[in-house]
C-alpha cells in the first residue's frame, strides 16, 4: 500500500478511514493494535479517530503495523480539533452513555465535590479501562475512568 498511494497531503479524516480499512482487512482487534504500539486499547482507539494526537514513535508504530502511507504520521501528531457532529447522538451504545451522563452527571458533580472539594475531574491526566464482567444475569460492560483531580482553585 506504501508504493500505491501518491497522496502529497493526507488529512486527519483520509488517515481515520484508512486505518479502519487496514483494521478490518488484517481481521485485528483494538487489543492487538494497542499492544503492538505499546498502548492501552482506549487511548489506541481514540487516538486512531482523530481525538487525541500520538506521540511520534507512537504514530509511526501504528503506521508501520497497519501498512499505511508515510504521511499518516503528521496526520496522527497533529494537535486534534475535537467536534461532534450530533449535539444528541443517535448510536444506541454510544446514545447509553450520554444518557448516563444526562442522568448521572449531577450526581457524580455533587460526589466529587464532597470527596475533594470544588473542581473537575480530567479528561487530559485520564485512564480509563473497558472489561467485560460475567454475570449469570448477563455479562456487564464496567467502564473505569480515573481522571486527576483539579480544584477550581488551581486556575
Amino acid at each position: 500500500m506504501k508504493d500505491t498511494l501518491t497522496i502529497d497531503t493526507l488529512t486527519r479524516e483520509d488517515v481515520t478511514a484508512l486505518i479502519i480499512a487496514a483494521k478490518k482487512r488484517a481481521g485485528l482487534s483494538w487489543e492487538g493494535i494497542a499492544e503492538t504500539i505499546g498502548m492501552s486499547p482506549v487511548w489506541t482507539h481514540s487516538a486512531a479517530m482523530g481525538m487525541n494526537a500520538m506521540p511520534k514513535d507512537k504514530a509511526e508504530a501504528l503506521v508501520a503495523a497497519l501498512d499505511l502511507p508515510t504521511e499518516a504520521v503528521d496526520a496522527l501528531t497533529e494537535s486534534p480539533t475535537k467536534v461532534w457532529d450530533q449535539t444528541v447522538p443517535t448510536d444506541p451504545c454510544i446514545y447509553r452513555l450520554y444518557e448516563i451522563v444526562g442522568v448521572y452527571g449531577p450526581t457524580i458533580k455533587a460526589l466529587i465535590h464532597e470527596k475533594f472539594g470544588d473542581g473537575i475531574m480530567s479528561a487530559i491526566d485520564f485512564d480509563m479501562a473497558i472489561e467485560r464482567v460475567e454475570n449469570p444475569k448477563g455479562d456487564r460492560v464496567q467502564v473505569t475512568m480515573s481522571g486527576k483531580y483539579l480544584g477550581y482553585n488551581a486556575w
